[in-house]
């Protein structure tokens, strides 16, 4: 699985509380969610997030479990979310829906292009290339299929 996105560069410590705040999940219109991602953090972010590679720190989508979260991203147009480490309930949340997360610490210039091939096991921003923790096959291929419904759509 390969893809490409402009690097959208974000801190440490990203949780799921300002990824989508509680105020929003009232409603289930996956596109209110995506027109609100980070609007704590920065309420000029979630336009700029369509074609996106979030690039952050560690411990992203830490807090509390909400899919809605990692829905929101994926809604917004993000490509996937390159950090060192993700919370283990926001990281199985992502892969479920179909949103690439890639463990690796490439470093981040915002709005340079990144690339990464999983596959390959490399991500590359600013020209540099970062080696990739695995993902398993059976994760490749939910990433693959769209998400996990759709994965299990096709084993049937």
């Amino acid at each position: 699985m390969r893809g490409a996105g402009h690097a959208v560069c974000l801190g440490t410590d990203i949780d799921t509380d300002v990824i989508i705040a509680g105020r929003y999940l009232r409603t289930k219109d996956r596109s209110i969610w995506a027109a609100h991602v980070f609007e704590d953090l920065d309420p000029a972010l979630a336009p700029r997030l369509s074609g996106a590679v979030i690039v952050a720190g560690r411990n992203f989508g830490c807090g509390s479990s909400r899919e809605q979260a990692a829905i929101g991203l994926k809604e917004s147009g993000v490509v996937a979310v390159v950090a060192p480490s993700f919370a283990r309930i926001f990281f199985r949340n992502a892969i479920n829906i179909g949103l690439p997360l890639i463990e690796a610490d490439p470093g981040c210039l915002d709005g340079t292009t990144v690339r990464f091939d999983l596959e390959s096991g490399w991500v590359e921003s600013g020209g540099k290339r970062s080696p990739v923790r695995p993902l398993s096959p059976r994760m490749l291929d939910i990433l693959r299929a769209g998400g996990l419904v759709e994965y299990w759509k096709v084993k049937q």
